[in-house]
């Protein structure tokens, strides 16, 4: 009897300027569910907790990564890092595993691209991932914000460099 294997659920959460990205992969190149959400006004973070947990309740996932915002090189604002904290003490208080990557380390994880770029990690996953292509936003100009979309592709470098790990990879593609 053939039984389905359910391949871990691995959630990746990146907290940017106006709220966060997140994306939910089932195995290395599959993507599963996906979101930009905006949070303005008064306590963002409180709100963007409470959204996060109920993405926890919703998908169960088994390990949840972020970026690692207190190694050097990894610069974000006190907003950002405390909202960082915070989702580190939701996740532990509901059982999730969580692994951190500095940018130093998701940047060595696409190293074969050369310059490993966020516009060009944006493109190599979307070319990799088909149903990210249309998210790919234009190359940022110096006097342009980033744009929202990016934070999307910010987060499945996160997972792809935790499958690559997983898989004992050093500055090798993620698969």
């Amino acid at each position: 009897m053939n039984t389905l294997r359910r391949y871990k659920l691995v959630l990746a959460i990146y907290p940017n300027t106006s709220g966060f990205a997140f994306v939910l992969f089932e195995g290395s190149l599959s993507p599963v569910d996906w979101g930009v959400t905006a949070v303005r006004g008064r306590d963002r973070n409180d709100r963007c907790l409470q959204i996060i947990a109920s993405l926890f309740a919703r998908h169960e996932p088994d390990v949840l990564v972020l970026q690692d915002t207190l190694s050097t090189g990894t610069r974000r604002s006190r907003r950002i890092t405390t909202l960082n904290a915070a989702i580190l003490k939701l996740a532990e208080l509901n059982d999730i595993p969580v692994r951190t990557y500095s940018r130093a380390r998701v940047r060595l994880a696409f190293s074969y691209l050369g310059s490993a770029s966020k516009h060009a990690i944006a493109e190599t996953i979307a070319k990799h991932i088909p149903v990210f292509e249309r998210y790919v936003p234009p190359p940022r100009k110096p006097w342009m914000t980033e744009d929202a979309r990016m934070g999307l592709f910010d987060a499945a470098a996160l997972v792809l460099t935790f499958f690559q790990n997983a898989a004992g990879g050093e500055g090798k593609p993620p698969e």
